[in-house]
């Protein structure tokens, strides 16, 4: 039985409805869910039905704000420069790739990737153009490693991609992350071709373990997030009142 991982959920324009609309809940994995440009020393708003926070990977790059009471994001370009944004709500998160100004880019010519992915994925499938997607069956770590290496590029974006998994690589990949976010105080496991994420852990720390699952994984799996977050006490707290 091969489960399949990694269908896309629809993307609302503007996006408003990016975190709510996942059902199941889902973890995010290479590629990105949006590409997002921005300009040097300019802003740019987006409203979000809902979001608990969001977290920009370099902040020398660009940086992503919350306003309060709105549920606007603000994002602002620094300089010239490609970083990447985690979005959270609700048990659910997207990471959009920020490229403020026009950077060269970081790497080479897609064509290379998309034929070494060939290569390794017999039976892969492209589209070009607007309705441009990629569909294949993941075999083997041959397979897995040359998609990767593909969907770190913007050749592709989450939506247009259709990957189905054999087991054993759902086994290599959780092997992959377990050690990684058993040293942040989580455990991770799959139930079926789903991926579920507990253990207690602060901010910080379940924000680390969020960037960990994008950055291991490729495609997507249904996630079901047990984290129970620990926040600090106030500075206050536990004082007497006078």
């Amino acid at each position: 039985m091969r489960p399949p991982v990694s269908r896309f959920f629809p993307l609302l324009a503007p996006l408003a409805a990016l975190l709510v609309a996942l059902a199941p809940p889902r973890v995010s994995a290479w590629p990105v869910d949006l590409v997002m440009p921005l300009e040097p020393g300019k802003e740019r708003f987006h409203k979000l039905s809902v979001v608990d926070f969001v977290e920009v990977e370099d902040p020398s790059i660009a940086t992503a704000e919350v306003l309060e009471g709105s549920n606007e994001l603000l994002l602002t370009g620094l300089k010239p420069g490609r970083t990447l944004l985690l979005l959270y709500a609700e048990g659910k998160f997207a990471v959009w790739r920020l490229v403020v100004g026009t950077p060269p880019p970081p790497e080479p010519s897609v064509e290379p990737l998309v034929a070494a992915a060939r290569k390794a994925c017999p039976g892969l499938k492209v589209t070009a153009g607007a309705g441009r997607s990629l569909s294949t069956e993941v075999k083997d770590a041959r397979c897995r490693d040359a998609l990767r290496s593909l969907l770190k590029t913007d050749a592709y974006l989450a939506r247009e991609l259709e990957l189905t998994f054999e087991l054993p690589l759902l086994q290599e990949q959780l092997a992959a992350l377990t050690p990684v976010l058993k040293g942040l105080g989580l455990g991770v496991s799959y139930r079926g071709a789903g991926l579920v994420l507990e253990g207690t852990a602060t901010p910080e720390e379940h924000r680390r373990a969020l960037w960990e699952l994008f950055r291991q994984s490729v495609g997507r799996v249904p996630l079901e997030d047990r984290v129970t977050v620990r926040r600090p006490a106030p500075p206050d707290a536990g004082t007497p009142a006078d």
